[in-house]
C-alpha cells in the first residue's frame, strides 16, 4: 500500500527563505507529497518589507497566515534551524491544525525562551555587528563548511540580513505544558545552507518531552 500523502509546511532558518528548498520540491511530489515554503517577511523575496519591528511573532504570524488563507490541515510541520523556534510557535497556536512536528537540526524553546537563551555564545558577536550595520540587523553568517561548493555563489547572493528582534524575542505558548508529537532528523543528500550555531542537544531536548526521535540535532542556524 502507498503511503498517505501528506502536507509539509516549513518553517526555514536564518537569513535564509523558502527558496533554499526549492531543489525537495521534485523530490517531495516524486514521494507523493506537498511541499508548502513561505518565506518570512522582511526575507528572501520579501526583503523590501524589512523593518526593525519584525520579530519572532511576525514569523510566527507569516505561518499562521499561510495556514489560514490556504485553509491547510492535517499538517506536517517542519522547523529548520531558527524555524524551530517559529514552528514551536505555530504548532502552539494552529495545534487542531497541525499532526505532526518535525525538528530538522533545530533549536527546540521551552515557553518564556529566545533564541538567544539557547544560544547565549551567539549573543554579543551577532549584537556587535548589527549595531555597526543598520542597527537592527545581523548580516548572514558564512555558509557551513561541508556546503557543496556548486551551491556557494548562489546561496551568498540570496541570503540576506536578519532582524535582530526575531532572536531576541521570547517564546510565549499558550499551552506550555503540551507534548507535541514530534520526530527530528537530519538532511543528508541537500540539506539548505544557515550557518553555523549551538543548539541544544537533542538529548535534552527528548528530557524536556519536547522530542520522540533518537536521531540526534546537528549544529546549524
Amino acid at each position: 500500500m502507498a503511503p498517505r500523502a501528506k502536507t509539509f509546511l516549513l518553517c526555514h532558518g536564518a537569513w535564509s527563505g523558502g527558496w533554499a528548498w526549492k531543489k525537495m520540491h521534485p523530490l517531495m511530489a516524486q514521494a507523493g507529497h506537498r511541499l508548502l515554503a513561505p518565506t518570512y517577511t522582511g526575507l528572501g523575496e520579501r526583503a523590501h518589507l524589512a523593518n526593525p519591528t519584525i520579530d519572532l511573532d511576525t514569523h510566527i504570524q507569516d505561518i499562521l497566515n499561510v495556514i489560514a488563507f490556504e485553509d491547510l490541515s492535517d499538517i506536517v510541520l517542519l522547523g529548520h534551524s531558527y524555524g524551530g523556534m517559529v514552528a514551536t510557535g505555530v504548532a502552539d497556536r494552529a495545534r487542531e491544525r497541525v499532526t505532526q512536528l518535525i525538528y530538522l537540526d533545530a533549536f527546540v524553546p521551552r515557553d518564556g525562551q529566545s533564541l538567544f537563551d539557547l544560544n547565549e555564545g551567539g549573543r554579543e558577536p551577532m549584537r556587535r555587528p548589527a549595531s555597526s550595520g543598520d542597527g537592527y540587523r545581523i548580516p548572514p553568517n558564512p555558509p557551513p563548511p561541508d556546503t557543496s561548493p556548486a551551491d556557494l555563489d548562489w546561496l551568498n547572493a540570496r541570503r540576506v540580513p536578519m532582524p535582530i528582534k526575531c532572536l531576541e524575542t521570547r517564546l510565549r505558548l499558550e499551552l506550555a505544558s503540551r507534548r507535541c508529537r514530534a520526530a527530528t532528523s537530519t538532511a543528508r543528500a541537500f540539506r539548505p545552507a544557515m550557518c553555523s550555531g549551538s543548539l541544544p542537544s537533542a538529548r535534552r531536548a527528548r528530557r524536556a518531552g519536547a522530542m520522540s526521535s533518537s536521531t540526534p540535532a546537528t549544529r546549524r542556524m
